[in-house]
């Protein structure tokens, strides 16, 4: 296919609308999740927030059913972070991504472990969930020791279970056997995940770069090329020339679609550097949100499809710090969105 020329500003409005930030929809939470590549869940309350912007008419109570009723699943995922996936999603991406974590975990470590001692702390772990179908990480603790727990979900395959890690209870620190709660993974394989993080990543932040794949996914570009190789793509240019890639049918909105005023909130992965040409948050902004004293970053609102400011919830409302002079419409779109989420949060 012929190769197009993209903007920065139709970039912006392609992960807009990928993402869902465009229009509301009534897209069932499993696949709102497949469509957006999964959600960062670090702070519980991020997960609700970061599906609210997106699904209409959506109560918290939703997304905590959702969750007790195992449509979808948390986990340490892509990058080693607790990532919110749809069930069918958990077992590809966990076996995709499951020797490029342990690998990396190992590397990072500040004193040494040897792969055979976290093979043995799962073996720990594993009969104990046998006895039991929960563990919480302060008896893993005991068990294996803190180090040793750190690491054992890369091990054994755990998911974080209810009622802990929902936006009443937000500490996810309940752990349970992943082939328990999720089901055995079946025919699931990890070539299969790879080419299922591939498409998702384009579904959700397409048109990308080829490392940006990997980056997000978290995987070396060995293991992410032979999936992109065997896939049929769509190729485009970026602002700067660079060759992008992209699922064929993919949407590609025109630069002056509409954006409404949306908040985003802790961790959102549309601000993370594989989505950085989009200028979803402009660069003047970009200290302003992540930086070594914050390593939570800030919940935004964005305004033209762009970061404009922070916000917090606090006494019953949305506060909000704008980081430049916004114009009437958008203060009055801003005020009207801000009264809903604070509803949602009360």
């Amino acid at each position: 296919m012929g190769e197009r020329r993209l903007t920065t500003r139709e970039l912006n409005r392609a992960l807009l609308s990928r993402q869902g930030l465009l229009e509301r929809t009534a897209t069932p939470l499993p696949r709102m999740l497949e469509r957006m590549g999964g959600l960062q869940a670090q702070y519980a309350p991020s997960m609700y927030v970061g599906l609210w912007s997106r699904v209409e008419e959506l109560t918290r109570a939703d997304v905590t059913t959702a969750i007790e009723k195992r449509s979808i699943v948390q986990a340490t995922l892509m990058r080693i972070t607790i990532h919110l996936v749809s069930r069918r999603d958990y077992w590809p991406i966990a076996l995709a991504v499951r020797d490029a974590r342990r690998r990396l975990w190992l590397r990072t470590r500040p004193e040494p472990i040897a792969e055979a001692e976290m093979e043995d702390a799962a073996r720990t772990v594993d009969a104990r969930l046998r006895e039991s179908p929960e563990i919480h990480r302060k008896e893993m603790e005991q068990l294996v020791g803190k180090p040793r727990a750190q690491g054992v979900g890369l091990w054994l395959d755990l998911v974080r279970v209810p009622p802990l890690g929902t936006w009443d209870r937000r500490r996810a620190d309940l752990y349970g056997l992943a082939e328990a709660w999720v089901g055995p993974r079946a025919d699931a394989t990890a070539a299969g995940g790879v080419e299922l993080l591939v498409r998702r990543h384009l579904t959700a932040f397409g048109p990308a770069a080829r490392t940006d794949v990997a980056t997000w996914a978290g995987l070396p570009m060995s293991d992410v090329a032979p999936a992109l190789d065997r896939l049929k793509l769509r190729t485009l240019r970026g602002p700067d020339d660079e060759q992008l890639i992209d699922l064929p049918r993919a949407p590609l909105p025109d630069a002056d679609t509409p954006a409404p005023v949306r908040f985003l909130p802790h961790f959102d992965a549309t601000l993370l550097a594989h989505a950085r040409r989009t200028q979803i948050l402009p660069e003047e902004y970009r200290s302003r949100i992540f930086h070594t004293k914050a390593p939570q970053s800030f919940a935004t609102f964005l305004v033209d499809g762009q970061v404009a400011g922070t916000w917090k919830y606090a006494g019953g409302r949305i506060e909000v710090d704008a980081f430049h002079k916004l114009d009437a419409g958008a203060k009055r779109e801003l005020a009207a969105e801000s009264e809903r989420l604070a509803e949602f949060h009360a």
